[in-house]
């Protein structure tokens, strides 16, 4: 293999394992038909066969198993890519309240992320009760809620698509809020809020 082929591959390879994680072709599943050759058997080495979209991210993100997962997952705002050694598949997520946002605060430490990686993405804040408040630009409340951090140190939810608003979290007498948006080219990873 020449040495930019190989640069290339090592580099895409990079990109799969990061929180952050971009993938390249996939083999397209949808939630109502079944997945045919590998993607399928990839589903069912998974334990994620016959799942949609939406229940394959909910049970990863709250997989309670330590990071990194013998897997790579990779939460778009339309599809979950799902890969491992051998075979790759993409789910697309449907729905207009279909907009999946994972969210990670922290107090001293954090990470950069775009697209929220269920494998690889590990919050500071680890099973630890927050407040979450999301209200939209026209100030509407979507969100009013107390939840406990996962595993990963994330808190989840489905959102409508294609608006604007802010994000408030509070935990332990500390509080931080970040401005946020569910449109196509939005990020599903938010590890920007400061609890102060």
């Amino acid at each position: 293999m020449p040495p930019k082929a190989l640069t290339l591959v090592v580099a895409a390879l990079l990109v799969l394992v990061g929180c952050s994680n971009a993938g390249g072709s996939t083999t397209p599943v949808t939630a109502s038909s079944p997945a045919v050759g590998g993607a399928n058997d990839l589903l069912s080495r998974l334990n994620l066969a016959g799942k949609s979209a939406q229940e394959v991210i909910e049970a990863l993100d709250q997989d309670a198993r330590p990071r990194p997962l013998q897997m790579r997952a990779s939460v778009r705002p339309d599809q979950v890519i799902l890969s491992d050694e051998t075979s790759q598949a993409s789910l697309p997520i449907m729905g207009e309240s279909a907009f999946y946002l994972a969210i990670a605060p922290f107090v001293t430490k954090t990470h950069e992320c775009f697209y929220h990686s269920l494998a690889t993405c590990q919050g500071e804040l680890v099973n630890k009760p927050v407040r979450v408040r999301i209200v939209d630009s026209a100030g509407a409340v979507l969100v009013d809620a107390e939840r406990t951090t996962y595993t990963n140190g994330f808190v989840s939810f489905w959102l409508p698509r294609n608006i604007t608003g802010t994000i408030t979290v509070t935990a332990d007498g500390r509080t931080g809020s970040v401005p946020f948006a569910t449109n196509s080219d939005s990020p599903t990873c938010l590890t920007t809020i400061k609890l102060a």
